[in-house]
C-alpha cells in the first residue's frame, strides 16, 4: 500500500484483512468480541494504521516485518505482545532458527535478561506447535 493510500474505510478493510492473515481469525475474533465502548476507538486505530498502513505496506515482506516486530517486542519486554507475534511470525513463514537469531541479537543489543524471557516464551510456543504437529524438534 502506498503512502497515504485510501481513506479510513479502505484502510480499515485492508487492515482487517491483513490482521486476520497475520494473527489468524481466532485471535482477531477474540479481540473483536472483547471490544468495549472504551476500547473501540483504539481497536479501530490499530486496525487502520498498524495493519492497514504499516503491515499492508510494500516496503518490506511480512517475514522481515515479523522479525523486526519480534526484536522490538522482546527488547522492550512486552511479553504478551511478543507471544502473539511469535505465533504470527510462524504464520508468516519465519522458521524457529530465524527466531533464535533475532533473539540472539536482542541479547547483544538490548540485554540478556530481555532475551532470556523472550527465549522462554518462544520456546514454549514452538514446543506447543511441534507437539501439535507431532514433531519432537523445533
Amino acid at each position: 500500500m502506498s503512502e497515504g493510500a485510501g481513506d479510513d474505510v479502505t484502510r480499515r478493510a485492508t487492515g482487517m484483512t491483513v490482521r486476520r492473515e497475520v494473527l489468524g481469525d481466532a485471535h482477531v475474533d477474540r479481540a473483536e468480541s472483547r471490544k468495549t465502548e472504551f476500547t473501540e476507538g483504539f481497536q479501530d486505530f490499530i486496525t487502520r494504521y498498524a495493519w492497514g498502513e504499516l503491515w499492508a505496506g510494500d516496503g518490506t515482506d511480512r517475514r522481515t516485518r515479523s522479525c523486526l516486530t519480534l526484536a522490538i517486542l522482546a527488547a522492550t519486554g512486552l511479553e504478551d505482545e511478543f507471544a502473539m507475534h511469535v505465533r504470527a511470525a510462524r504464520r508468516n513463514g519465519v522458521e524457529p532458527g530465524q527466531i533464535r537469531e533475532v533473539l540472539m541479537h536482542v541479547a547483544i543489543y538490548a540485554g540478556v535478561p530481555r532475551a532470556n524471557s523472550a527465549f522462554r516464551i518462544a520456546d514454549a510456543i514452538l514446543t506447543e506447535e511441534a507437539d501439535d504437529a507431532g514433531d519432537s524438534t523445533h
